[in-house]
């Protein structure tokens, strides 16, 4: 039994299909520009800043410490350890490579534990002594250059200043080894004294076992940055759609609610008091989870969470002045500011160092270098506010402010415009 048509029913809507809207060209033109946008930008982006870490080494510093107490071996004015520091700083002095740091013991020490120096060649007080003593019959052992790492600014980092360290040394032994070849006569024992340093390498300051490497500060910033991005637009979509500018679509169901008429302003101040708030739940899960159930080794915890709570908050303010000054596109916006841009130029990873110039261009006031230092100064330098903590607290408060001033700013000059976003709908 089939119902009857009202007589004064209007006619159904025709449905297009969408074999006849595949062929207008102007449904494919703003996605598909926008997609080879994005795919060409992150892949210069991502893969520029790691392909070739030694060829763009910058000032990449290390500690060079002269500790040798020996005298000068016959003929010579200065002794071997005067010699080696001078050799290897006048070496630096003519590249911009390497920012060879002359200091004493104590001093290499505490740039290490603040995490100003990526390691350190260390010459030992008896290194004279111990090189002379290989052409008599008083030789004990054979004489040593010490390479020290600093593994709480990341594995690579740690790892080009060890590499770097290990080449000065086999350099200085090389050239030692010169000297003490032109003294022996017979031809063993110039071949055994034509390498005679031993290179040890060592921990200089050293961080917890479960650090990830000195990764784990790194992947916790990158937790942060993802609880303020990602829960800042889920408020921004979760309030527009409860206040009736925005349609809710699960699955098949599909509802408008009822316009609440708001003003711009005003929209903004709901959507960055509720990111506070829900912040504060997001950041102690993080810890909760990075920390009690998986184990990362970490101290100074109402400091972490301070700080942790004061990174997300920041993001989380900063996409939602962005989304409220550019609208639809201000999710792809906040995503190259905060993602695309800073995951690159963090220096977490791969050193600022040995990053290309627009890298460390860009690490100047992307939020993940900032927030990754203090990360790291927390975890690894005993919140020592030189290790970077200090810089990390300015610039979240310069970054709060900069969203607040920012969004206020676009979203005030909107009202005043008269630019409403919708008109308001009766419930």
């Amino acid at each position: 039994m089939t119902s009857a048509i009202p007589p004064n029913a209007p006619d159904p809507v025709p449905q297009v299909r969408a074999s006849a809207l595949v062929r207008h060209a102007g449904l494919w033109l703003v996605p598909t520009v926008l997609c080879a946008l994005v795919s060409l930008l992150l892949s210069l982006l991502y893969m520029g800043g790691i392909l070739s870490p030694s060829d763009h080494l910058n000032r990449l510093p290390i500690a060079l410490v002269d500790e040798d107490q020996g005298r000068p071996l016959p003929g010579q004015t200065e002794n071997l350890g005067k010699q080696i520091t001078d050799s290897v700083a006048a070496t630096g002095s003519a590249t911009t490579d390497i920012d060879w740091r002359r200091l004493d013991r104590a001093q290499a020490q505490d740039a290490l534990a603040s995490g100003k120096v990526f390691g350190a060649l260390v010459v030992p007080p008896d290194f004279t002594a111990s090189v002379a003593a290989l052409t008599t019959n008083r030789a004990t052992a054979r004489p040593t250059l010490t390479v020290l790492t600093n593994p709480g600014l990341g594995s690579l980092g740690s790892s080009l200043a060890s590499q770097i360290n290990q080449g000065a040394a086999h350099r200085a032994s090389l050239t030692i080894g010169e000297q003490l070849s032109a003294t022996a006569s017979e031809p063993t024992t110039r071949a055994l004294l034509a390498d005679p340093v031993t290179v040890t390498t060592r921990v200089g300051h050293p961080i917890g076992r479960h650090s990830g490497l000195g990764l784990s500060a790194f992947y916790y910033t990158l937790l942060l940055v993802l609880s303020g991005f990602i829960g800042g637009n889920l408020v921004h979509s979760g309030v527009d759609t409860a206040l009736g500018y925005a349609d809710s679509e699960i699955g098949p169901w599909h509802t408008r609610r009822p316009t609440v008429p708001v003003s711009r302003t005003q929209t903004l101040v709901l959507k960055m008091l509720m990111t506070a708030g829900i912040s504060l739940l997001t950041t102690t899960l993080v810890m909760v989870a990075t920390i009690a159930v998986l184990g990362m080794d970490a101290g100074h915890l109402p400091m972490l969470w301070l700080f942790s709570y004061c990174a997300t908050v920041a993001v989380g303010l900063g996409v939602q002045a962005i989304n409220a000054a550019f609208g639809g596109i201000g999710q792809l916006v906040s995503m190259f500011v905060f993602i695309a841009l800073a995951l690159p130029s963090s220096g977490a990873t791969v050193p600022l160092e040995a990053t290309p110039a627009f890298y460390r261009f860009l690490g100047v006031f992307e939020p993940m270098h900032q927030l990754s230092a203090g990360v790291r100064a927390i975890l690894y330098f005993d919140a020592r506010a030189d290790a970077g903590l200090a810089r990390g607290w300015i610039m979240i408060a310069v970054g709060v402010a900069g969203a607040l001033a920012f969004g206020f700013a676009m979203t005030h000059y909107y009202d005043r415009r008269g630019l409403r976003r919708l008109t308001p709908q009766p419930a």
